[in-house]
């Protein structure tokens, strides 16, 4: 059983089935170049649908730390996701609980960065996330042995399960590898990849409080 982030959701059905089969944290992309894009009006709306204690987190690339904080009490946010080339000055600014996105040069100076989590995506030159394409879990393997790393980038109910076992993360963050469409998720995909890694009325923790 491992915690698992289901990301890039842009509809209330979405979320709600994707908290209801046992996702540990829900994802909303506020970058408006990914096609997977909400608002924070938008959010602050599905969050209505939801019920109190599902844990929201907002991912932002490379924006204001004080227009992240208005956009995460607008929303109703727990928890932030940091995925550009935000400095550690940046993360200590939010006033959430942040997850940082690293890149490989970032690796060595983890301790650099006030983070409550950090988070390995795939590499790709323009985008920022939700590409499908699959992280280096040999790196992941050896930043999950110094910090708290959720893995991204690739990971569907196919190979779930394999990522866990060979990479060890504390969590897994899951976009593409169950959607029908970006931001429209395929419920047969995400019920099939939460009931490889959730058991039945227990739900892990993606964060510690």
């Amino acid at each position: 059983m491992i915690p698992v982030k289901i990301c890039g959701l842009t509809r209330a059905e979405d979320a709600r089935l994707a908290w209801a089969a046992g996702a540990s944290a829900l994802g909303f992309v506020f970058h408006p170049a990914s096609p997977r894009a909400v608002t924070a009006r938008r959010v602050r709306e599905i969050r209505r649908e939801l019920p109190p204690e599902a844990f929201c987190i907002g991912v932002f690339v490379d924006v204001e730390p004080a227009r992240i904080n208005a956009a995460a009490e607008e929303a109703g946010l727990d928890a932030v996701q940091l995925h550009g080339r935000e400095t550690p000055e940046a993360c200590a600014a939010v006033s959430l609980p942040v997850i940082k996105a690293l890149r490989a040069e970032d690796a060595d100076r983890l301790h650099d960065y006030p983070a409550a989590a950090f988070l390995l995506d795939a590499a790709h030159p323009t985008l920022a996330g939700g590409t499908g394409l699959r992280a280096d879990w040999r790196l992941a393997l050896r930043i999950a042995r110094k910090c708290r790393l959720i893995l991204a980038g690739g990971l569907d109910p196919r190979n779930i399960l394999e990522a866990a076992r060979l990479v060890g993360p504390a969590g897994l963050d899951v976009c593409s590898g169950v959607e029908a469409a970006p931001g429209l998720k395929d419920p047969q995909l995400l019920q099939l990849l939460l009931s490889r890694t959730t058991k039945k009325g227990k739900r892990p923790c993606l964060l510690p409080h």
